[in-house]
C-alpha cells in the first residue's frame, strides 16, 4: 500500500488496541509519527554478564526472572515493583548465583499491572541500564527491558526451557534480535502503560521503511540546506529515529531544529511585513496625554519616559503599532498603557484594554475611572466603560451602543471584548494585559472590528530573554521596563520544608503577627479540592512514572494540597483563632469574587486562601505575606508573579515557598532560583532552561503544547539568529514564497494553529 504523510496511522497498523494507544499519545497520521521525536538517545552499550559487571557501568545483559513482587510503600508514595533475576545462561552452574534486583517505582496502579503482565517468573529478558547498588546488592533502577520469546530454546544449559507464557506478548523473537536492538544507539520515546518506547520505535521504523524519498520532500530551499550543511528532510527523520551512530542522531537533530527555527522566523517576519501594509489611525494629538502627565502626583521614571516615547512614535505613524511591553510586577506598565489610551482619545479614537480575569478587569476599570475623572475630550468627560461576560443584558446593550457610536472612550473588558457583537468604528488602540492568556485569533478579532487596523500594545509581567522574545514575538517591537517605582522594598523569600513542623509553625505565627498589625496574607494552593486529582496528574510533569527516563529524574509524586483542605486545616490551628479566613477560587461566581476581594482589601477578610486566580493584577497594598503550598509544582515565572502580589504598599513583605519535596534535588534547585533573586529576567531564563517554552507562558497548565518540538529558544539562540537573517533575505526576494511551496505550506500549518507566537490561547 502506498502511504503519504497524511495517511492515517490506522492504515499502517492492524491492531485496534495499538491504534488506540498511538492516538492516546497524539499520533494519528504518518506525519504525527515521524514528528513524535525521541527525547534522548541511548549510547551503544556492551553486552556483558551481570556477575562480571561493576557498579556504575552501563551494560546490556540477559537475566533469568526468579521472582516478582509488588511492595506497597504508602498511599502517598505509591508502589515498588521488584524483579529478582540472575544471569540467564548460568542456570546450570553448580555455584550459588548472585541475585540482582530490578526496581520500578510507580504512583499508578495500572503502570504496575502493565509491568507485571509483561514479565513473568521463568522468563528470560534483556536488560539495558546502569548497575547500581543497595544494601550491598546489585540492582537496576528503571532500566529498559525487552522480553524474548525464544530465549529458552537457545540455551543448552537452561533447565527451564519447557516453561511457556501463552498470555504474554513478547517484545522480540530471539536473543540476537534483543541484543542488536539494545547494543546500538537507540532513540528513547515518551511512553506510557499502554505502549512501550520499544513498540513506538518499531512502528515508526516500519513507517519509515514504507516511505520513499519523494513522499517526504524537503521543506527548506536547497540553497539553505547547502549553506547550513544540513541533511535532507527525510534523511533527518531516518537519522533521529534509526541512528547508526550517536553523531548521526545529533546531526539529524540539528537539521530538524534548524527547520523549526527557519519556519518560525519566516512566519513572524511575514506577519510583520503584512502588518506594515495595513493602515492604522494616526494618533499624534498629545494635548490630553500631556495635560494628564502634568497633573500626576509623581514623576515618571526614566525607563517609563523612554518606553512612552517609543509608543508615541509608533502611534504617530499610519502603520499599526505592534509592541510588546514587558516589565516587572509594579514597574508601571499600567500607567504607560493609560497614557497611550489618552493619546488615542485625544486623537478622536477609542481604546480597549483587555484583562484576563473579571477581577482584574473591574480593578482596572475602577482605577482608570478614578484617575481620569477630571479628563475632558472636546470639552466632555472621557467615558470609561466596563464590558464583561457577566453583565446584565440591558447594561451590556447600553455599553455596546456607546461603543458603536464611535465616541472617544476607554473600554475595559474581559474575553467579552472578542465578541462579534462589538462594533468599534473608531478603534485606535488595543491594550492586552498578560499576553499569554489570549490566542492569536482572539487578537485578530479586535483588529478586524473597525475600518482601520488599530495599534496594539501587548503587556506581560513575565520577563522574556531576548532570543525567546525574538522567537515568540518576532513580529513585535519589544520595550522593557527595568526600574521599579520608589517605595517598593525587596520581598524576603524563604523555602520552607513542610515536613519540618517548627518551620511551618514559625510561618503561621509570623502571619498572625502581621495580620494583628493590620496587614493581610495570601495562601495559595495549586488546586481547589480533591476532585481535581486526575486532571492535575495529567497536567503536571510526570517525573515519577516514566519508564524510560533517567533514574535521577524519577522522584516521589506527592499529592499537592487543595484550597478546601488547607482552609479546613488552618481554621483549626491556634495561630488563626480570631482571624477572618476566606477562600477564593475560579469556581466562585463573578459577584462573589468581587465581594471577596473587596472584603479582603477593606480588612474584613484578613487571610485569603486561593488558587492562582490572584496571580495577575490583584492589588491590595496591605498584603505583606504570601504562602505558596507545593511551590515546586509551579513554574518559576508564575511563582515570581504570585510573589509580586505582596509588598505593594511600601511595607516589609515576605514570601514563603512551602514544599513537600525539600530533599529532592530538582525541586530544590528550582525553588532556590526564586529564593535567591528578585530579578525577573534571571528567573525567566532559569524557567526556560528548567521547564521549556510552553510551560513558561502557560501552555502546559492550559492543556496546550508549544508548536516547538525540538528548538530550544535559549540554548539555540545562535541558530535562531542565523535562521532569522537567512529568512529575512529569502523574504526580500520572494515575500509570498511562490518559489518554495513546501516551505509555504509548513509556514501556513504553523500559523493555522494559532502558533505565530508559540502560544495556545
Amino acid at each position: 500500500m502506498s502511504i503519504t504523510l497524511q495517511t492515517p496511522i490506522s492504515s499502517c497498523i492492524s491492531q485496534a488496541r495499538r491504534i488506540s494507544a498511538f492516538k492516546k499519545i497524539g499520533i494519528q497520521t504518518v506525519q504525527d509519527a515521524l514528528t513524535y521525536y525521541p527525547f534522548r538517545v541511548m549510547p551503544a552499550l556492551p553486552l556483558r554478564s551481570i556477575s562480571n559487571s561493576q557498579v556504575g557501568q552501563k551494560i546490556v545483559c540477559l537475566g533469568y526472572v526468579q521472582d516478582i513482587r509488588v511492595i506497597p510503600m504508602s498511599m502517598r508514595y505509591g508502589m515498588r515493583l521488584q524483579i529478582t533475576v540472575t544471569d540467564a545462561y548460568e542456570q546450570g552452574s553448580s555455584q550459588q548465583l548472585d541475585q540482582t534486583q530490578i526496581i520500578f517505582f510507580s504512583y499508578k496502579t495500572h503502570y504496575v499491572q502493565w509491568m507485571q503482565s509483561r514479565i513473568q517468573v521463568g522468563m528470560t529478558i534483556a536488560i539495558s541500564g546502569e548497575i547500581g547498588e543497595y544494601a550491598g546488592q546489585k540492582q537496576f533502577m528503571h532500566p529498559e527491558i525487552l522480553t524474548i520469546q525464544n530465549a529458552e530454546s537457545e540455551s543448552d544449559n537452561n533447565e527451564q526451557s519447557g516453561i511457556a507464557h501463552p498470555n504474554v506478548t513478547y517484545d522480540v523473537a530471539t536473543v540476537d534480535e534483543a541484543v542488536q536492538a539494545l547494543t546500538k544507539p537507540r532513540p528513547v520515546y515518551h511512553a506510557n502503560s499502554r505502549i512501550s518506547s520499544q513498540t513506538i520505535h518499531e512502528q515508526i521504523l516500519a513507517i519509515i521503511h514504507a516511505l520513499d524519498d519523494e513522499d517526504v520532500p524537503d521543506i527548506l530551499p536547497e540553497h539553505v540546506i547547502a549553506q547550513n550543511q544540513l541533511m535532507h528532510h527525510f534523511e533527518a527523520y531516518k537519522a533521529i529515529h534509526n541512528p547508526q551512530t550517536e553523531q548521526e542522531f545529533y546531526e539529524g537533530l540539528r537539521t530538524l531544529r534548524f527547520e523549526e527555527a527557519f519556519i518560525t522566523q519566516v512566519a513572524v517576519l511575514q506577519v510583520a511585513l503584512q502588518n506594515n501594509k495595513n493602515e492604522a489611525p494616526v494618533c499624534n494629538d498629545e494635548t490630553v496625554e500631556q495635560a494628564f502627565i502634568g497633573n500626576l502626583p509623581f514623576t515618571l521614571t526614566q525607563g517609563q519616559q523612554q518606553v512612552l516615547h517609543e509608543i508615541q512614535e509608533d502611534m504617530s505613524q499610519a502603520t499599526p503599532m505592534q509592541r510588546l511591553l514587558q516589565g516587572e510586577v509594579g514597574s508601571g506598565k499600567t500607567i504607560i498603557a493609560l497614557l497611550a489610551m489618552l493619546r488615542a482619545a485625544g486623537s478622536g479614537c477609542q481604546s480597549i484594554m483587555v484583562a484576563p480575569t473579571q477581577v482584574l478587569a473591574e480593578q482596572h476599570y475602577h482605577n482608570i475611572t478614578s484617575m481620569v475623572e477630571q479628563v475632558e475630550v472636546e470639552d466632555k468627560p472621557l467615558p470609561v466603560l466596563l464590558l464583561t461576560g457577566g453583565m446584565r443584558l440591558a447594561q451590556r446593550r447600553q455599553v455596546l451602543a456607546t461603543i458603536a457610536s464611535g465616541v472617544p472612550c476607554i473600554i475595559v473588558a474581559t474575553h467579552a471584548a472578542f465578541s462579534k457583537q462589538i462594533q468599534a468604528p473608531s478603534l485606535g488602540l488595543v491594550v492586552i494585559d498578560e499576553q499569554h492568556r489570549f490566542g492569536v485569533k482572539q487578537r485578530e478579532a479586535l483588529r478586524d472590528s473597525g475600518s482601520k487596523v488599530p495599534h496594539m500594545l501587548i503587556m506581560t509581567a513575565t520577563p522574556i530573554p531576548r532570543t525567546a522574545a525574538m522567537t515568540w514575538f518576532g513580529d513585535l517591537e519589544v520595550s522593557t521596563l527595568t526600574e521599579l517605582p520608589g517605595g517598593r522594598k525587596p520581598i524576603k523569600t524563604y523555602v520552607i520544608d513542610e515536613h519540618n513542623p517548627m518551620q511551618i509553625a514559625k510561618v503561621f505565627t509570623h502571619i498572625r503577627n502581621r495580620v494583628l498589625a493590620g496587614e493581610r496574607a495570601y495562601i495559595v494552593c495549586s488546586r481547589i479540592d480533591d476532585t481535581q486529582v486526575e486532571d492535575l496528574q495529567e497536567t503536571m510533569p510526570d517525573m515519577y512514572d516514566v519508564e524510560n527516563d533517567d533514574p535521577q529524574e524519577v522522584y516521589e509524586k506527592i499529592q499537592p494540597h487543595s484550597v478546601h483542605e488547607i482552609s479546613a486545616r488552618l481554621r483549626k490551628l491556634p495561630q488563626f483563632q480570631g482571624i477572618t479566613v476566606s477562600t477564593l477560587t475560579g469556581k466562585d461566581s463573578d459577584e462573589d469574587k468581587q465581594q471577596i476581594m473587596s472584603d479582603f482589601a477593606a480588612g474584613r477578610i484578613q487571610v485569603l486562601i486561593s488558587t492562582v486566580v490572584i496571580e495577575v493584577g490583584v492589588d491590595v497594598p496591605q498584603a505583606s505575606c504570601i504562602v505558596i503550598f507545593d511551590a515546586d509544582y509551579f513554574g518559576l515565572s508564575q511563582l515570581h508573579q504570585l510573589r509580586g502580589r505582596v509588598g505593594r504598599g511600601g511595607t516589609n513583605s515576605w514570601a514563603f515557598l512551602v514544599t513537600q519535596r525539600a530533599d529532592n534535588p530538582l525541586a530544590s534547585q528550582r525553588l532556590q532560583v526564586i529564593e535567591g533573586t528578585l530579578d525577573g529576567a534571571k528567573i525567566a531564563q532559569a524557567d526556560l532552561e528548567l521547564r521549556g517554552a510552553g510551560d513558561v507562558l502557560g501552555d502546559s497548565q492550559s492543556g496546550g503544547r508549544s508548536a516547538l518540538k525540538l528548538l530550544r529558544v535559549v540554548k539555540d539562540a545562535d541558530m535562531i539568529e542565523q535562521a532569522r537573517a537567512q529568512a529575512k533575505t529569502l523574504l526580500q526576494e520572494d515575500e509570498m514564497l511562490t518559489q518554495y511551496p513546501q516551505l509555504s505550506g509548513a509556514v501556513l500549518d504553523f500559523m493555522r494553529g494559532e502558533e505565530i507566537h508559540i502560544i495556545n490561547s
